[in-house]
């Protein structure tokens, strides 16, 4: 079976999707929709081009990927489902939970696949992480966070995105989404804060913030995100899940500098700690950006093909999401969010 596929946005992350449908044989591109002539690199040029999203789902693609602006995530996502194709979107699913539910019932009622692009949850040293966070057993305490020394183009890209989305939302909702695989716990309630520390960006925007989530299990969580040439490139990489039987930790690895997209996902070993004694372990040949959102774009194929059930996962896209935002409403409240 040979999928249709359209991909929507030729950005970093859609052109990086639309390389792994390129080198599958169970896809064929038969559009890439930008809204400009997209400089693209030599294997993507010679498939059809369209500046219109209709006139690409015109072509009855199979599935459609989309890496566009967060805003319009969710529109172009139930665009595609009345259309009759099944969905991968970029993360975050939607810049609100209404939109974010709206789009998960019509995958639902339609009967489409909707996989939301939680690169991590394909990152086996990622796998390895949440097995042995669980293995611990609860309640947890998550200590994580990504900063980002962003500067000249990354930073041209970070203004861009904080059009939309602040970075807690845009980058929190990963970790967020791998507390949820550990914790199976509901959250009760969100507290943020954060700063504005750039003329740059608009002046009801933050590029610094950080939030503590309460979940029913007595689990807590702290994630941290900053962006911009202002932030320190010190402890931009933590990643820490406490119990009272121990700790599971990625030690440092060699991820250069912050705006680094590899060194995001790298994680290069687990230090386990328990009672007894603390254990190392080595992970080896880790996959770089583009092997991962190969495996990203495989696992959506394989869901279509062998129609897999991907309740679970669209109900944590939407759990993860709605932590995040409430996060970002404390902020701009300076009040604790209940959910």
């Amino acid at each position: 079976m040979v999928l249709r596929v359209v991909i929507i946005g030729l950005g970093n992350m859609g052109r990086s999707h639309a390389l792994a449908h390129h080198a599958a044989d169970d896809a064929e591109i038969v559009g890439l929709v930008s809204r400009t002539p997209p400089d693209l690199p030599g294997a993507l040029q010679g498939y059809p081009w369209f500046s219109d999203i209709d006139a690409a789902l015109a072509t009855k693609p199979d599935l459609v990927v989309i890496a566009t602006y967060s805003d319009s995530h969710a529109e172009i996502a139930l665009k595609a489902m009345d259309a009759g194709a099944h969905v991968f979107v970029e993360k975050p699913l939607a810049t609100n939970v209404a939109d974010a539910k709206a789009v998960v019932d019509k995958a639902r009622t339609t009967g489409r696949k909707l996989a939301v692009g939680y690169i991590l949850r394909h990152h086996p040293s990622w796998q390895r992480l949440i097995a042995e966070a669980r293995a611990l057993g609860g309640p947890y305490v998550f200590r994580m966070n990504l900063n980002q020394q962003s500067k000249g183009a990354e930073w041209e890209t970070h203004k861009a995105l904080m059009d939309t989305t602040a970075p807690i939302v845009d980058c929190g909702v990963h970790y967020v989404d791998v507390w949820c695989q550990i914790t199976d716990a509901k959250p009760v309630a969100v507290h943020g804060m954060g700063l504005r520390l750039s003329d740059e960006i608009a002046p009801d925007m933050y590029n610094y913030g950080q939030f503590q989530v309460i979940f029913d299990d007595g689990s807590v969580g702290w994630y941290e995100a900053g962006w911009g040439p202002m932030m320190s490139e010190a402890a931009f990489f933590v990643k820490d899940v406490i119990s009272p039987n121990g700790a599971v930790s990625i030690t440092d690895a060699d991820k250069g500098d912050s705006a680094d997209i590899d060194g995001h996902t790298a994680v290069g070993g687990l230090l386990v700690h328990r009672a007894e004694g603390d254990r190392l372990i080595a992970l080896e040949d880790e996959p770089g950006h583009q092997a991962l959102c190969d495996a990203e774009q495989s696992y959506m194929r394989r869901a279509i093909a062998e129609d897999l059930d991907l309740s679970r996962h669209m109900d944590d896209a939407v759990r993860s999401l709605a932590i995040c935002l409430a996060a970002d409403e404390s902020v701009r409240s300076g009040q604790r969010v209940a959910l």
